[in-house]
């Protein structure tokens, strides 16, 4: 809660500065109203408590109440939520709750559709690091929200051993040894790799994970062919989303798609609200 606080807290401070003149000017302090937020276009929903938060922060004595759950699926025209209270710290929290509800929800929704392509399969779809600076933990979740997984958090909780860590080190034997001698035990170990040669190498080394990196569906099949089960096998680099299909069929375990989080497109939400009495 503190992490999240201090985002909304940000996002509070570049949106009010000193102060919303405009609420500031109109809006009787002891005036209450009501908003519900509606979905303006189908999709599917995350965030509903991060934009409690938000208009907590701004007015605690707001109350929000939802006319959905998380990863719910709802279309045009559908309420999400309603808040209610003093209309003055609803208008000035309103366009930073909808920026964090939008976003969380496209995601959600973008991954949802991702997803689909695969149900069935034996191949999971994961995320990547490539999010938004700071919003990382919010935007993987929303990835969760949407059906899919996440890879590693962050630098600190993986190693992954990539072309140039391995270019660094003289080859991926050195590599993986020098990992395994700094690793604890619960460590798993994976190693980027971009070729056949790579494959073969990397098992050799006995890694836990080989991540086959821009290769051909036909290297893929090749690698999944030798790897044989003796290491868990992930698919990234500019995968798209109508080739999810063909490359789940290759037998593979993971699929780490950039474009859930990176080219995910914010969903359309709007506010109405409705001016109540004064108190």
């Amino acid at each position: 809660m503190q992490t999240l606080d201090h985002l909304i807290d940000i996002a509070l401070e570049e949106d009010i500065g000193p102060g919303d003149i405009t609420t500031d000017a109109l809006i009787d302090p002891d005036l209450i109203g009501k908003g519900v937020v509606f979905a303006r276009q189908d999709l599917v929903v995350a965030g509903l408590q991060v934009a409690r938060r938000v208009f907590e922060r701004v007015d605690p004595t707001l109350s929000v109440r939802f006319f959905c759950s998380e990863g719910k699926e709802i279309i045009a025209g559908d309420r999400v939520l309603a808040v209610e209270g003093p209309l003055a710290g609803m208008l000035t929290a309103e366009r930073t709750a909808l920026n964090f509800l939008q976003r969380l929800s496209g995601i959600a929704t973008h991954v949802r559709r991702h997803v689909r392509l695969v149900e069935g399969k034996r191949a999971r779809l994961v995320d990547t690091r490539k999010t938004t600076p700071g919003w990382r933990v919010l935007e993987k979740y929303a990835v969760r929200v949407g059906g899919a997984q996440n890879h590693r958090m962050g630098l600190f909780d993986g190693i992954l051993i990539k072309d140039n860590h391995i270019a660094a080190c003289g080859g991926i034997a050195a590599a993986v040894e020098k990992a395994r001698q700094r690793a604890h035990h619960l460590v798993r170990i994976e190693v980027e790799v971009e070729s056949i040669q790579e494959v073969q190498e990397a098992l050799a080394a006995g890694v836990d994970v080989i991540m086959l990196d821009n290769m051909s569906l036909e290297q893929i099949q090749e690698a999944v062919a030798r790897i044989a089960g003796r290491a868990t096998v992930e698919i990234s680099g500019g995968v798209r989303r109508d080739a999810l299909p063909r490359l789940a069929d290759t037998g593979v375990d993971l699929i780490s798609v950039g474009a859930l989080t990176h080219s995910a497109v914010s969903v359309d939400l709007s506010l109405e609200i409705t001016a109540g009495t004064v108190v």
